[in-house]
């Protein structure tokens, strides 16, 4: 694949101060270069995270990872086949989804090495691995890390244009969908790396954020609640489509930004065969149902009263 990975995004919020002071807390790391500027970095994928101003909480751009100026020839040349215009300038190759307005720069960019976690001992029936000592993940302090930027969902109101964008025209591949309604799409060996659902706006629904294992997701997640318990979304569970483990918090400007680990990886297309998703079980394989905000965020209404001001 010649694509490889999620670069960076930006999302636009009425209030950027207090939103970055929950991205700090949430383990990003700033990367500010002058004062007013809020950039963030992950342990792995470096600055992935730019919070704008904005009216109304937005995605405002994406950012895409590609091997080499082949790649971007080819996807110049598959836009163009489908319509789109697309652009160069020292970032990369900039386009705009037509039916979002969501800017996506394609951009030359290193792959993602990530240093293996090894993994914890666990003691499971007639299997004790642990013999003698306290599970690891009961002994860890400090503020979790995230590794890096995992996938991106938000809304289209028109979700077969969007996928069409961002298959035939950027290249990304589909792992699973429910035809008309939502896409789950990659542009790496993650399961997904963004989620297109159908919606009467388009809107951030959440960005997600990959941590080492199960454990770390709880230690995260207790630590963003112990003083502010309204963050709380959903969570712990794990999810059916892509199997990882999550857990949900909502940031100040009301984009949710989920805790994750042990997503499906597809190395081999040919051996990953798509599957088609119907009903709220496909959500969840085990935990609390989730709640209606989740499903519809509270200020849906309110988004789609800016998006026709």
């Amino acid at each position: 694949m010649a694509l490889h990975r999620l670069t960076e995004i930006t999302i636009g919020v009425p209030g950027t101060a207090e939103t970055a002071d929950y991205y700090t807390e949430f383990g990003l790391t700033p990367a500010t270069a002058s004062p007013g500027e809020h950039r963030f970095r992950t342990m792995d994928g470096g600055e992935q995270l730019q919070i704008v101003h904005s009216p109304r909480r937005r995605l405002v751009s994406l950012g895409v990872g590609a091997d080499d100026p082949d790649d971007l020839a080819r996807i110049a040349a598959s836009l163009d086949r489908i319509g789109v215009a697309a652009h160069s300038d020292a970032s990369g190759l900039r386009t705009a989804d037509p039916a979002t307005g969501l800017d996506v720069i394609v951009s030359i960019a290193p792959r993602i090495a990530q240093t293996a976690t090894p993994t914890p001992p666990y003691n499971a029936p007639g299997d004790i691995e642990r013999p003698d000592a306290r599970a690891p993940g009961i002994l860890r302090s400090g503020r979790v890390r995230p590794r890096k930027l995992g996938h991106v969902v938000f809304g289209s109101v028109d979700q077969a244009a969007t996928q069409r964008f961002f298959t035939d025209g950027l290249g990304f591949k589909v792992s699973d969908e429910a035809p008309g309604l939502a896409a789950f799409m990659r542009c790496s060996t993650d399961h997904h790396n963004v989620l297109v659902q159908q919606a009467p706006v388009s809107f951030l629904h959440h960005t997600s954020w990959e941590l080492d294992d199960v454990d770390e997701v709880g230690r995260g997640a207790t630590a963003m609640l112990e003083e502010h318990p309204e963050r709380h979304t959903w969570g712990l569970g794990r999810h059916y489509i892509g199997s990882n483990f999550f857990w949900y918090l909502r940031d100040p400007a009301a984009n949710f930004s989920e805790y994750y680990s042990d997503i499906d990886c597809i190395l081999d297309d040919q051996l990953w065969e798509p599957g088609v998703i119907a009903g709220e079980r496909s959500l969840y394989a085990w935990g609390p149902p989730p709640p209606a905000s989740f499903l519809k965020p509270d200020d849906l209404a309110d988004l789609m009263t800016g998006a026709h001001q």
